[in-house]
């Protein structure tokens, strides 16, 4: 059978309702540890490698998002480390040392958040630097495919995976391979795991925005910058957690 769009949106549409209702206690705690760690002046540190950084992208910095967030990336090696470009090879999400140089890279706090994609949830970097989240006392919110991940072997030395130091886990609801299609003589087209983890990240941020006007408080919230007076609001607020929060690249 050839693949169509058609069919593609439907396989969308299908796996999108069974993650988000699927997933309501999950999200509801992890609103509840990003909620806490917001009240008590933390930051969301939110973390993905290869294309799940995208999720990172959603949770910081954009409209409609929280101001206290920090997106972590394998590129911070290079921007904000002595690393050469060149250290930017497709397998370095697999080396767990890299977790330790991103780790100390960030402008972690006592009572910051971690929120870390990976759709497989087996690779060194990722899965050492949930170690590390863990072993330094903050609380982790874990995106990731349980059907993939449950099918993989770990890459890291422990033999863990990401889900194994999570606080929360939220299933993707991505497929082994994450396309949802089959192609005629193998292979499949059509991934998904992008898209869900973008509706997981947004609902989380709604209900942490939620929660935070019930305790009767303002939700530290962008607007887009193309607006007229996104940019001053944006400031303002950016301004409270100066040094904390890295925007940019």
């Amino acid at each position: 059978m050839v693949p169509s769009a058609e069919d593609y949106l439907a396989t969308v549409i299908e796996t999108m309702n069974r993650v988000a209702h699927g997933q309501r206690d999950q999200v509801a705690r992890a609103a509840d540890l990003i909620a806490a760690a917001v009240r008590a002046d933390g930051v969301v540190h939110a973390f993905g490698t290869g294309h799940s950084e995208a999720l990172a992208m959603e949770i910081a910095g954009r409209a409609g998002g929280l101001v206290p967030t920090n997106r972590i990336a394998l590129r911070d090696l290079v921007l904000h480390g002595a690393e050469p470009a060149g250290v930017l090879g497709p397998k370095l999400e697999r080396d767990p040392a890299v977790a330790h140089r991103l780790y100390d890279l960030a402008p972690v706090g006592p009572h910051d958040v971690f929120v870390l994609a990976s759709n497989s949830g087996v690779n060194g970097a990722m899965v050492e630097f949930a170690s590390l989240v863990r072993q330094r006392g903050h609380r982790l919110v874990a995106i990731t495919s349980g059907q993939h991940s449950a099918r993989m072997e770990s890459r890291h030395p422990s033999g863990r995976k990401l889900a194994d130091f999570a606080d929360v886990v939220l299933d993707n609801g991505a497929p082994y391979g994450d396309a949802t299609l089959p192609l005629p003589g193998g292979g499949a087209v059509g991934a998904v795991s992008s898209i869900t983890a973008a509706l997981l990240a947004q609902q989380i941020v709604v209900e942490v925005v939620a929660r935070l006007l019930a305790a009767g408080e303002r939700p530290p919230v962008y607007l887009s910058a193309n607006i007229a007076g996104g940019d001053a609001h944006n400031d303002a607020l950016e301004a409270r957690y100066a040094g904390r929060i890295r925007r940019g690249c």
